[in-house]
């Protein structure tokens, strides 16, 4: 009987620990993405078997090596013609596009080489920082350029474009790394590594709809009233650029905003409008601006 006792005792008290325990283990699971993480999110940080390369690293490295070595392959001709033009805005451009490519290559080379430590996760969000900080300066001086193509046909002009988009380009990045080091969002974490967030998924929000608003806005000039009072670019690349920026954007922000509402799924969303920018941004210059001049 004393066992038959000390046995129900015991049993009695294992099912009210675990009875205590089991909603903490739910919320636990429910609250982080760091239990069980989404197959989204362990794209961002696992490694190639055994090595500290990651899967996402190398699949950025890949499209800007073969860009780069394209741009290489063309660089001899691309050279004679541009000394025949001597079109300042076609030189800003090809310099522009060899920079975003050099840019996303030495992101992905250098976050290869980084561990998992506190101080490496820093400069890896560094680095895209910096990486981001190129691309929208020269985002911002395309549509710039691209808007005003015939009337900045003088270098100093063009100096001065790339100055004013550098300077919105730096305080963009500015606040966007402060968000991203100082106050990194939880719901973009994985084991006991931070991945970079964009500055969290508010600041990735609110950006993104910024930017479609901006970019369906330069699609949508030449059916305004606006095209009788200014010249507009002419060129139909020009606003098909602008269109898949504007596209780009929508569905980053839909996955920001799904996100928001801890909808873990958002993550593919921009999971593949992040993978399309920093690897086809450069190209994309490329096909709608240079492609028919160098041929």
């Amino acid at each position: 009987v004393s066992d038959n006792i000390t046995y129900s005792t015991a049993l009695v008290t294992a099912l009210d620990n675990v009875t205590s325990l089991s909603p903490t283990t739910t919320q636990a699971t429910n609250d982080t993405n760091i239990t069980v993480p989404h197959k989204c999110l362990l794209l961002l940080y696992e490694d190639i078997g055994k090595s500290r390369v990651r899967y996402w690293d190398l699949l950025l490295l890949v499209p800007n090596v073969l860009f780069f070595m394209f741009l290489l392959w063309k660089l001899p001709s691309a050279r004679a013609k541009i000394r025949v033009t001597s079109s300042p805005i076609f030189t800003t451009f090809y310099i522009l596009v060899f920079v975003v490519a050099l840019v996303g290559i030495a992101r992905a080379v250098v976050s290869m080489t980084v561990s998992a430590s506190d101080a490496a996760t820093v400069a890896d969000k560094i680095l895209w920082e910096i990486t981001r900080f190129f691309l929208l300066a020269i985002e911002l001086s395309v549509v710039i350029l691209g808007l005003a193509f015939g009337h900045l046909e003088s270098k100093s002009s063009v100096k001065r474009v790339l100055a004013i988009t550098t300077v919105l380009s730096l305080a963009y990045s500015v606040t966007q790394g402060t968000l991203e080091i100082l106050y990194p969002d939880a719901h973009l974490s994985a084991e006991d590594f931070n991945i970079y967030g964009h500055g969290g998924r508010h600041f990735w929000l609110a950006s993104s709809c910024f930017f479609f608003l901006v970019y369906s806005l330069v699609v949508i000039l030449p059916k305004t009233p606006l095209k009788d009072r200014i010249s507009l670019p002419s060129r139909k690349s020009f606003y098909v650029y602008a269109g898949i920026l504007a596209l780009l954007n929508m569905v980053q922000g839909l996955g920001s905003a799904l996100l928001c509402v801890d909808i873990i799924e958002g993550l593919c969303c921009v999971d593949a409008t992040t993978f399309l920018y920093f690897s086809f941004f450069a190209p994309l210059i490329y096909v709608a601006f240079l492609k028919g001049f160098f041929g």
